[in-house]
């Protein structure tokens, strides 16, 4: 059964903070690829300068390439709106049952967690690896069980930071992959 870890994101812009923890979970975790999941509108999120979809998109599949454990999906796209995970998973299941599924999440969104829709099925369905933030306990609750804390090195670089220092004219091309970086500045992006 091939082995898949999950990554969901607005990805708005990709980033290398995204790339390295794909990498680090490519590499050391029990599994065969990372696949990033371009989410169209997080329910959690009020994105007012979110890209359209099919620029996140583009980005993302030019920073990726040439990485054969990394793969990106827009099987949100054509799901409702807002995106939900446990409807993404139950999706993706069913197209590929000879696949296990990995979720990957940040342990800030293990502290809101169970304000995701169906997220004790998820739990009970699905592994879920959870990645260190800075600001957050790092700690799984003794009830959240088939969670795992890795340990992959804290890279604290937001989407947020890269929008609002390329607003402010910052050049800041090592922050972004060189591929996200030139469509970025050749489309003008927000700025």
């Amino acid at each position: 059964m091939k082995k898949t870890a999950l990554f969901f994101g607005s990805f708005n812009p990709v980033h290398i903070g995204h790339l390295a923890l794909g990498n680090y979970i490519a590499e050391f975790a029990d599994v065969d690829e990372v696949r990033y999941i371009v989410s169209p509108l997080n329910p959690l999120k009020n994105e007012n300068d979110l890209l359209d979809d099919s620029i996140r998109l583009e980005m993302l599949r030019q920073s990726l390439s040439g990485y054969s454990k990394f793969t990106v999906s827009d099987i949100e796209f054509s799901l409702p709106k807002p995106s939900f995970t446990c409807q993404t998973l139950s999706a993706l299941t069913e197209k590929e049952p000879d696949t296990q599924f990995t979720l990957i999440i940040g342990s800030d969104n293990v502290d809101i967690f169970d304000k995701w829709k169906n997220y004790e099925w998820i739990m009970a369905n699905y592994p879920i690896l959870v990645y260190p933030r800075l600001g957050s306990s790092n700690l799984i609750p003794a009830n959240f069980h088939n969670m795992t804390l890795i340990d992959a090195p804290i890279i604290e670089i937001s989407s947020t930071f890269i929008r609002q220092s390329l607003k402010a004219g910052k050049d800041i091309r090592f922050f972004l992959p060189e591929a996200a970086h030139q469509i970025i500045k050749t489309h003008q992006l927000y700025t």
